[in-house]
């Protein structure tokens, strides 16, 4: 087993007590670089090897997201504990074996219920449960259908049961804090982090957060300093993590749209996909990418890959060039925005009006509705981290032409009788 000074060395300061915590519920909300998911893995790897009759099941809302993500993130625990030889990890199925005792690591999404419900270990208990990223889970309801069934069963001394859920703490509103942190009940222990307590981030990497504080103070409160985000001045504060509820027979109601803002070196480029419904007001934002460094070839790599080649995309009109660049790469139907006096704040209106939802994948998106907020005194709001904020504005332009009673768009110059399934390449629900 590991020493305890050379575990204190690997893991560093600020958790001890999350480390040694054995309440039913263990709930940890930080900001980035605040260590919380590397000590979680490193937690869960030297649980496993203490207790020999433990297994361990990681939970996130879409199974394939584990392999970059929890599946890395244990994998480099072992290494960092070294003790990696004694581990056999496997991508599929994805799971993890300590081989001395059999125990398993299992990684399941809230994407698949069935799997997740009936989740079992060959040998010994399954008692200890990691939901990470718990932000993405919209519904308590789903949350609670895995906290019925997992962990199972009564446990013997000295293994406990225990559900640890970590996740940055983007909207007050959400219901992680109304059920851990406004009235938790006694079996459950919260802790809050931020990047001050790491000691293992360079000065490069402390001048992130220096810059974030002095350029975006409401960013800083929660990416920084894991503190709730709060809705007061935000731009768009009608909006929920979820998806709605299409009666069957109202599929008609809804269009999808798209959007795309450039970047490459400091900033990422931002695409989003979203469906709206202007008869009942409602916006679902579904899909998304968000990366830096993508060349014109990769952009349009990834939007076929999503299946949106064929799709009308509104991008970015001061960037002329990239936009005959993806049309000769098959991303034929790409749009320029339209800008002019106002743009901005008449689209931030119409959007406004809206009722928002966003899928738990699109966590890019979630991040930037979280953090976009007004120039206190104005009604301008900050020009930064806003570029899938940017990309939906592009893409809301077109929802004037979308009108569900309709067979005809004479709006904007459009022909008399152009069917509006011909103008938007087909109803896609």
């Amino acid at each position: 087993m590991i020493s305890e000074s050379r575990l204190s060395q690997i893991v560093g300061q600020g958790y001890d007590d999350f480390w040694n915590c054995s309440s039913r519920y263990r709930v940890l909300k930080g900001g980035k670089g605040s260590k919380k998911s590397a000590t979680t893995a490193l937690n869960f790897i030297y649980r496993l090897m203490k207790f020999s009759g433990a297994n361990l099941l990681v939970v996130r809302q879409v199974m394939n997201t584990h392999r970059d993500s929890t599946f890395a993130q244990l994998k480099w625990a072992q290494e960092r504990l070294g003790v990696a030889a004694l581990w056999q990890n496997n991508v599929s199925p994805m799971e993890m074996t300590f081989i001395p005792t059999g125990q398993k690591i299992l990684f399941r999404g809230f994407d698949d219920v069935l799997k997740l419900a009936s989740t079992t270990v060959p040998k010994g208990h399954l008692n200890f449960v990691w939901v990470e990223e718990a932000y993405a889970i919209a519904r308590e309801a789903d949350f609670d259908k895995l906290d019925l069934s997992m962990p199972r069963g009564s446990v013997p001394a000295p293994l406990f049961k225990q559900t640890t859920l970590t996740f940055n703490p983007w909207s007050a509103t959400h219901w992680l804090k109304k059920r851990f942190f406004d009235a938790p009940s006694p079996e459950t222990a919260t802790f809050s982090t931020n990047y001050l307590i790491n000691e293992f981030l360079d000065d490069t990497d402390r001048r992130v957060f220096e810059r974030m504080k002095q350029d975006n103070r409401r960013k800083y409160e929660v990416a920084g300093l894991g503190n709730w985000g709060i809705a007061e001045g935000l731009v768009y504060e009608n909006w929920q993590v979820g998806e709605p509820q299409i009666p069957p027979g109202q599929e008609y109601r809804w269009q999808n749209f798209f959007g795309l803002d450039y970047g490459y070196t400091n900033d990422p480029t931002a695409f989003i996909a979203f469906k709206v419904n202007p008869l009942d007001k409602q916006l679902f934002i579904f899909d998304e990418f968000y990366r830096r460094r993508m060349l014109n070839r990769d952009i349009a790599a990834e939007i076929k890959a999503r299946g949106f080649a064929k799709e009308r995309i509104r991008a970015d009109s001061a960037e002329p060039k990239s936009n005959d660049d993806l049309r000769r790469m098959g991303i034929s139907r790409i749009t320029p925005s339209v800008k002019g006096a106002d743009s901005i704040l008449n689209g931030i209106d119409r959007i406004s009006e809206y009722r928002i939802f966003v899928h738990p994948n699109c966590v890019n998106t979630l991040r930037e509705l979280s953090t976009y907020a007004y120039v206190p005194g104005t009604r301008l709001p900050r020009d930064s981290d806003n570029h899938l904020m940017d990309a939906l504005r592009y893409a809301f332009e077109d929802v004037r032409f979308f009108h569900p009673e309709k067979e005809t768009v004479p709006e904007r110059g459009l022909p008399g009788g152009i069917r509006q399934k011909d103008f938007y390449g087909g109803w896609n629900g």
